[in-house]
């Protein structure tokens, strides 16, 4: 992988944490360089960006294993209502931490929330992609 596949994986990932990142203007960068194709260029971005929302929730399951109390908050409150689903939201700053971190508190199964997680990312990306 190169150095610019490389950069935009890191940023993605950091991007999906609570860590700040710009992946989306990398990503537009890139591709406006012409230097990778789309596909390549969405899954790099989705891959990382997605792993950055699954250690979200494994730290939201990890908190909640180790604090019993039950502390509701609007994220909370999101996923208990509509379940992984919530979390095709995931891509939106700020509030998609709070959910993929609520979805590990309450618990909802890795592979559901990897699913959700992941196609709100994607869908994110592609819009960007499209769009420029």
């Amino acid at each position: 992988m190169d150095t610019s596949l490389t950069a935009l994986f890191i940023s993605a990932l950091l991007s999906s944490t609570l860590l700040p990142g710009g992946s989306e203007a990398l990503l537009i960068l890139l591709d406006q360089q012409s230097v990778h194709d789309d596909i390549t260029l969405l899954i790099v971005a989705t891959v990382g960006n997605s792993l950055g929302g699954i250690s979200t929730w494994a730290i939201g399951w990890w908190i909640k294993k180790r604090w019993q109390s039950k502390q509701h908050s609007r994220a909370l409150s999101w996923i208990e209502r509509h379940g992984a689903p919530a979390l095709l939201l995931s891509w939106l700053p700020l509030i998609g931490d709070a959910l993929c971190l609520a979805a590990g508190w309450l618990k909802i199964s890795f592979i559901r929330a990897l699913i959700f997680i992941t196609l709100g990312k994607a869908a994110r990306y592609m819009a960007l992609l499209w769009l420029w």
